[in-house]
């Protein structure tokens, strides 16, 4: 996957397969990861991020978070695998490959679709981007074929506090082709209606309608 935009370090809209890279570096960077997560025994789910250089095509490791990630709703959406399920599993002793672990074989894992994952957050871009709290009036949320949300604070009458990360719900859309996936989402963030709190609703819509997106 690939984190197309960032704000303050912080991943703003997430796509998978990355857009950036050919079979071949995509093949490479997926045995450099295996290779790396062997070498010292690795067991569970985690993330090996490394940077791309799209001039050259020279990839660099950066770290592996020894976690499930935020964003990893757009590689369940691509491959069709549970990763919480999956890890649960494998603390239960299932190993990958066997039916009961609910991850196929490495060489049968395949790229079903694209997807691309948006994070609403309870902040502000009118007033830089400044955390807003207390609580929702009214909230309706996108739905559809090709939409998933996951949340648990994001409904009327609930009270955002201060004292967590302002992330209120993430929205994933999967499409056949890129351009489904992006007009899913642009679809859907469209649908939010929200009252109460600010929220980044507006700022994501400019970023997915922009031409560099789309192309």
């Amino acid at each position: 996957r690939d984190c197309s935009v960032q704000r303050r370090n912080q991943k703003v809209v997430e796509r998978a397969p990355a857009p950036y890279l050919d079979e071949a570096t995509r093949t490479e960077l997926c045995e450099t990861a295996l290779k790396l997560c062997r070498k010292v025994g690795y067991t569970h789910a985690g993330t090996v991020e490394f940077l791309l250089n799209v001039e050259t095509g020279c990839y660099y490791f950066i770290e592996v978070n020894p976690r499930i990630q935020v964003e990893h709703t757009v590689t369940e959406e691509v491959t069709g695998i549970d990763i919480v399920k999956a890890q649960i599993r494998i603390s239960q002793d299932a190993r990958i490959g066997e039916e009961n672990s609910g991850l196929p074989a490495q060489h049968e894992v395949k790229l079903l679709a694209h997807a691309l994952q948006c994070r609403i957050t309870t902040e502000d871009p009118e007033n830089n981007f400044t955390p807003d709290y207390g609580p929702i009036t009214a909230y309706r949320s996108a739905a559809g074929f090709g939409v998933r949300l996951d949340g648990g604070t994001a409904y009327s009458g609930a009270i955002i506090t201060p004292f967590f990360d302002s992330l209120l719900v993430k929205v994933t859309t999967r499409g056949q082709t890129p351009t489904e996936a992006i007009g899913r989402m642009d679809r859907a963030l469209r649908e939010f209606r929200t009252r109460g709190v600010a929220t980044n609703l507006h700022f994501l819509e400019n970023v997915i309608r922009h031409p560099l997106i789309r192309s």
